[in-house]
């Protein structure tokens, strides 16, 4: 592969929902790449693949990525794995790999072919990347056991043939050089950033434009709460309780309750597609028979079975957005004998996340005491990531730090934009965060 592009830097933000690439000419510019295509989203390449066996295939098994994905998935769904969020097991150690039509694949096996299809899709402007590519990763990885240093191994074997020189930072501190670009005089910023899996913060003081070193980071925090988290707690609430969750089984002459992990896994979207194996559906099938109420479990089957992630997935999107401008939305979802269409107002949708909300609240704390800052010393506070547009979230930050002091805008691309200015520093090693 020859590395020799005209660009500085390229700044690549790894989401866990979604994934954006900017280049950069120098220190101050940089622009986002626009892929090409009947079904390309702009600027925005899903973080999904979707699998089908195929001879010509790689190992048998052909693959789409980003929106092509879904296109794929919308095609053929029987006949297709789709998988999603698989960021989110980047650090555990509980996740060693996806059986894909009997095909094993690690984190980096996924990784890879991921940034295989974003690069063809990328309409020749990835072919001569720069040898200088700036990778974001959270400040906190998701997971309750998440390895920091496992999570580092994986993302090296995923990006070693991206790049020459592969700098790995925090993406908060990406959206802060980002921000930093519409300052005009010095300012202390807290940057929060929403994303997928992870939410992070970081504080950084911004000097005069043009010194040196204009963005210098105090502090960084985060937590693996998210905006699946908030889409957790809408399949909990909506959907669990049809699919068997509460309900018992006999056993040996004792009645017990049909243990919690399926639907653990179900509500996890980076897990729901993989629980379409044998040894799950044959567990299933025989905790089904022991039921006292058999046919909620024989939903989740045909869920799996026939492939509803998505579809689920899509739903519950559409419902968070839709209360995100209006006070109450419907929820609707059909798919293999689930009907569900149920009345949501936003205060029971921000029931259901407060206590995740306390948690990244308590998230903020520690960055401000790690930074030794007060909320009164904070000059600009810069929400980006989809889920700071929950109304919710918006008003934590607006009860500490006061509308006036609160930005917003690019919620998806501020992260990739501000890693490629970071690339284009002549030492962006500085801003690297540690493994």
């Amino acid at each position: 592969m020859d590395n020799s592009g005209g660009a500085a830097a390229l700044g690549l933000d790894f989401g866990t929902t979604n994934t954006v690439v900017a280049l950069a000419d120098g220190v101050e510019n940089s622009r986002l790449l626009e892929f090409a295509g009947a079904d390309a989203t702009g600027a925005v390449f899903r973080s999904a693949l979707c699998f089908w066996e195929e001879e010509t295939g790689w190992n048998g098994v052909a693959h789409e990525a980003g929106p092509w994905a879904t296109a794929e998935y919308l095609q053929s769904p029987l006949d297709s794995r789709f998988v999603q969020s698989f960021k989110t097991v980047a650090a555990s150690p509980l996740f060693d790999r996806a059986m894909i039509f009997n095909r094993p694949l690690r984190f980096e096996d996924l990784g890879r072919l991921f940034l295989q299809k974003l690069v063809a899709h990328a309409g020749g402007q990835l072919d001569r990347r720069p040898a200088r590519v700036v990778v974001g990763r959270p400040v906190e990885y998701a997971g309750a056991r998440a390895d920091p240093a496992l999570a580092r191994q994986r993302y090296d074997l995923m990006f070693r043939a991206f790049g020459a020189e592969i700098v790995y930072v925090h993406e908060p501190l990406g959206a802060a050089f980002s921000y930093a670009a519409r300052l005009t005089e010095p300012a202390t910023i807290l940057v929060a950033d929403f994303g997928g899996g992870t939410t992070d913060f970081s504080l950084v003081h911004v000097g005069e434009p043009g010194v040196s070193r204009r963005c210098v980071p105090l502090a960084s925090s985060g937590v693996g709460i998210a905006g699946d988290r908030f889409d957790r707690r809408i399949v909990e609430r909506l959907v669990l309780p049809l699919l068997g969750r509460g309900g018992q089984y006999r056993s040996m002459g004792k009645v017990l309750d049909i243990p919690g992990g399926y639907f653990a896994e179900f509500a996890d979207w980076s897990r729901l597609a993989m629980m379409r194996n044998r040894r799950t559906l044959e567990e299933l099938r025989r905790l089904q028979r022991y039921a006292i109420e058999p046919e909620p479990i024989g939903r989740m089957i045909a869920l799996i079975e026939h492939e509803q992630g998505f579809p689920l997935y899509d739903a519950v999107g559409r419902l968070k957005r839709e209360l995100s401008s209006a006070e109450h939305a419907e929820f609707r979802f059909m798919g293999e004998g689930v009907h569900i269409a149920a009345e949501v107002r936003r205060a029971d949708f921000e029931e259901w996340i407060a206590e995740d909300l306390q948690r990244i609240e308590a998230a903020l704390d520690v960055a401000l005491a790690r930074g030794s800052v007060a909320e009164h010393d904070i000059d600009r506070v810069f929400l980006t990531g989809g889920s700071s547009l929950i109304p919710s979230v918006r008003a934590m930050f607006e009860r500490r730090f006061g509308l006036d002091r609160i930005a917003t805008g690019g919620e998806l691309t501020s992260i990739a934009h501000g890693l490629a200015l970071i690339g284009g520093q002549e030492n962006p090693a500085e801003w690297a965060a540690q493994p």
